[in-house]
C-alpha cells in the first residue's frame, strides 16, 4: 500500500490492494478549494463482487461505523430494565442485537430492498420503549439503584428486569407486524404521500431531545470524564478527520511501503471511548477515583461491574424467547407503532440516498415495499429475541458509501457475517459492558446532539421564510416537550376510567416523538400552504431524483437466485406489491453520476479505494 501519487491535498491519499502506486486525476483550484473530477466515481457499483479481502476490510468499517449507535441502545435501556448494576446481563443484551443486526442486514441486501444498505438497532423505537418503561407499574424498586443490594443471580431480581423486556417483546413483535403490513401491501407510498419535512423534523429532533436525561444522568457521574471523552470524540471526527495516517505495508513483491489511511474519519467514536476508558484504567488502578459507591466519581472506576469479562461465556448463542414467553401489553404496542412509522418514513429517504451513491437507479415501489416488508420482518426477530428494540437502515453506513465509493452490496453481506460472528463471542458483549458511565454519557452527548440536529436539516426543503412554517415546527417542537414533561410529573393525571386506555395515553402522551410528530402531521396537512412552501416539492426530487445511469433495476432489484425470473411467467405477479413486473432487461455498464464504475484494471487489481467514514 502506498500513498496516490500526483495528489494536491490530504482528501486524495488513497491506497491500493496490490501496493503499487496510483495516479489520481489531477484536480482544478478554485479559491483554495481543490475539486477532484472523479469525486463522484464509483470503484465497484451495487452488483459488483470485489475480492474478498476487500470485502472483509471494508466489511469491518461499516461494522465499526454503527458500533455507537447498536452498543449505545442496550445501554440505555438498561436503566429502563433495571439492569444499570448487571454488566453480565448487559453483554448478553449487547451481543445479541449484535447477532439479529448481522441476521437483518443479511435478509435485506438478498431478499429486501438489494442495496448495500446495514441494519441495526433504532432510536425510533428507543424513545416509546423508555415511555412504556417509565409507567409507574414498570418503575424499578428502590433496592435495583443499589448495587451493594443487587444480587444479580437471585431469582427475584432476573424476574424483575425479565418481566420489564419480556412486556417490551411483545409489543415490539405486535408492532412489527404492522409495518410488515404495510410494506408487503405496498401501503408505504400512501403514507409517504402526506408526510413531508415539517412532520419529519420535529419527531426526529424530538428522540435526541427526549434522551436528555439519560445522557446527563451517565455525563453527571464524573463530568471531567464525560467531558474528556466529548472532546475527544469532537476532536477525533472533526478537526482530524482530513489527517490520514501512515501505516507501513509490503506490497506483492515484499518490498516495504507507506500506506495513509484516514484512522480519525474510520473510528472516531470508538477512538474517544477507548482512549477515555484507557485512562479511566489507570486512574483506577492508582486509586484516584473513590472507592465508596457513595462516593461522586465511583461510576468512573473501570472495577465497578466486577468480573464481567471473566463471568462472560467465549461463545454465547442468542435464541427467540431465550428470556422466557413474550408479554403483549396494548399501551406498548400503541407506543411502538409511533416509532414504526417513524423509523418508515426514514428507512424510504435512506433507501433513495444509498441507490444514488451506490450507482443504482432510484428504486422501483416494489423494491421500497419489499424492502419496508423485510425491516419490519427485522424487527419482529429482533423482538422475538429479545434485543429491546427493532431494526432499521443506518444513514451513517449509506454515507459511509460515497466516502469509500465502494457500492457493492457483497461488503455489506460480508458486514452482516461479522456481526453475527461478534454476537456469538460473548466477550465482545461483555467488553462493551464494561464501559464506565460518565464515558458512555460523553458519547451519548455527541450521538444525541447529531440525532437532533439530523431532523432539523429536514427543514432545508421548506421555505423557513414562511410564517406557517415556522410556527407548525416551532409548535411541534415545544408541545413535544412541554406535554411529555408534564404527564411524567403528573402520572395520575390520566383519569378516563378505562385502564387501557389510560395506559396507552400515557404512554403515547410521554413519548416526544409521537406527541412532535403528531401535531406537525395535523397542522402540516391542514394549515393552507402551497407544496413549495410545505417543502414538498423539493422533498419528492430528492426522493425521486432520476439518475442518469444505465444500470437496469431488474439487475439490482429483482429477487435473488432466478426467482423473479420465475415469477415473471405468472401473469398475476404484476399486481402483488412486493414483486417486479416481470419485464426483464439487461445489464449495461454504469454512467452518468455513477460513471466508470468498473474500475481500471492494473495488473488484474483495482486502480484506487479511498478510506474514510464520517461520524
Amino acid at each position: 500500500m502506498s500513498p496516490a501519487k500526483g495528489s494536491h491535498g490530504l482528501d486524495n491519499y488513497a491506497f491500493t490492494i496490490d501496493g503499487q502506486f496510483c495516479d489520481i486525476p489531477d484536480t482544478k483550484r478554485k479559491g483554495e478549494e481543490a475539486i477532484d473530477e472523479d469525486t463522484n466515481k464509483l470503484v465497484y457499483c451495487v452488483t459488483d463482487v470485489p475480492p474478498w479481502y476487500l470485502c472483509i476490510i471494508l466489511g469491518v468499517q461499516h461494522c465499526l461505523t454503527a458500533f455507537g449507535g447498536i452498543v449505545a441502545i442496550p445501554l440505555i435501556l438498561a436503566q429502563g430494565l433495571c439492569l444499570q448494576h448487571d454488566g453480565l446481563t448487559q453483554s448478553h443484551l449487547i451481543s445479541t442485537i449484535f447477532f439479529v443486526s448481522g441476521i437483518c442486514t443479511l435478509l435485506q441486501v438478498t431478499f429486501g430492498v438489494r442495496l448495500p444498505i446495514l441494519q441495526g438497532g433504532t432510536f425510533t423505537l428507543l424513545a416509546p420503549s423508555m415511555a412504556m418503561l417509565s409507567m409507574p407499574e414498570w418503575t424499578c424498586p428502590a433496592w435495583t439503584q443499589n448495587a451493594t443490594l443487587v444480587n444479580t443471580s437471585s431469582p427475584e431480581f432476573i424476574e424483575v428486569w425479565q418481566s420489564r423486556l419480556r412486556a417490551l417483546q411483545g409489543s415490539i413483535m405486535v408492532g412489527s407486524l404492522f409495518q410488515v403490513f404495510v410494506g408487503f401491501s405496498g401501503l408505504i407510498g400512501l403514507f409517504m404521500r402526506f408526510i413531508g419535512p415539517l412532520t419529519i423534523a420535529p419527531t426526529i429532533s424530538l428522540i435526541g431531545l427526549s434522551l436528555y436525561d439519560s445522557a446527563g444522568s451517565s455525563a453527571g457521574s464524573h463530568w471531567g470524564i464525560s467531558a474528556m471523552t466529548t472532546v475527544l470524540i469532537i476532536i477525533f471526527s472533526q478537526y482530524l478527520r482530513h489527517i490520514p495516517v501512515p501505516f507501513p505495508a509490503y506490497n506483492r513483491d515484499k518490498k516495504l511501503h507507506t500506506c495513509h489511511i484516514y484512522v480519525f474519519q474510520i473510528l472516531p467514536v470508538l477512538l474517544g471511548l477507548m482512549l477515555s476508558w484507557l485512562i479511566c484504567y489507570i486512574l483506577t488502578v492508582y486509586d484516584v477515583f473513590p472507592s465508596e459507591p457513595d462516593k461522586y466519581g465511583y461510576l468512573a472506576r473501570t472495577d465497578v461491574k466486577g468480573d464481567v469479562m471473566a463471568q462472560a461465556p467465549w461463545l454465547t448463542f442468542p435464541y427467540p424467547g431465550q428470556w422466557g414467553l413474550p408479554t403483549v401489553t396494548l399501551a406498548g404496542v400503541f407506543g411502538i407503532l409511533a416509532g414504526v412509522i417513524s423509523s418508515m418514513i426514514e428507512s424510504v429517504g435512506d433507501y433513495h440516498a444509498c441507490a444514488r451513491l451506490s450507482g443504482a437507479p432510484p428504486p422501483p415501489k416494489h423494491a421500497i415495499n419489499r424492502g419496508i416488508g423485510i425491516e419490519g420482518l427485522g424487527s419482529l426477530l429482533a423482538g422475538a429475541w429479545g434485543t429491546g428494540n427493532g431494526t432499521t437502515s443506518y444513514s451513517e453506513n449509506v454515507g459511509a458509501l460515497g466516502i469509500t465509493k465502494v457500492g457493492s452490496r457483497m461488503v455489506i453481506i460480508a458486514g452482516g457475517f461479522l456481526m453475527i460472528i461478534m454476537g456469538v463471542f460473548g466477550k465482545v458483549g461483555a467488553i462493551f459492558s464494561t464501559l464506565p458511565s460518565p464515558v458512555v454519557g460523553g458519547m451519548f452527548m455527541v450521538m444525541f446532539g447529531v440525532i437532533c440536529a439530523a431532523g432539523v436539516s429536514n427543514l432545508q426543503y421548506t421555505d423557513m421564510n414562511s410564517s406557517r412554517n415556522i410556527f407548525i415546527f416551532g409548535f411541534s417542537m415545544f408541545s413535544g416537550l412541554v406535554i411529555p414533561n408534564w404527564i411524567i410529573k403528573n402520572p395520575r393525571a390520566i383519569a378516563t376510567g378505562v385502564v387501557e386506555l389510560d395506559q396507552v395515553l400515557q404512554v403515547l402522551l410521554t413519548t416526544s416523538m409521537f406527541v412532535g410528530g403528531f401535531f406537525g402531521f395535523i397542522l402540516d396537512n391542514t394549515i393552507p400552504g402551497s407544496k413549495q412552501e410545505r417543502g414538498i416539492l423539493a422533498w419528492n426530487k430528492v426522493h425521486n431524483e432520476d439518475s442518469t445511469n444505465t444500470l437496469e433495476n431488474s439487475e439490482v432489484y429483482n429477487l435473488p437466485f432466478g426467482i423473479s425470473s420465475y415469477l415473471s411467467n405468472f401473469p398475476w405477479i404484476r399486481y402483488v406489491p412486493f414483486c417486479p413486473s416481470g419485464r426483464m432487461s439487461s445489464l449495461h455498464e454504469c454512467k452518468g453520476d455513477a460513471s466508470s464504475l468498473k474500475p481500471k484494471q492494473a495488473n488484474g487489481h483495482a486502480e484506487m479505494i479511498t478510506v474514510g467514514v464520517a461520524l
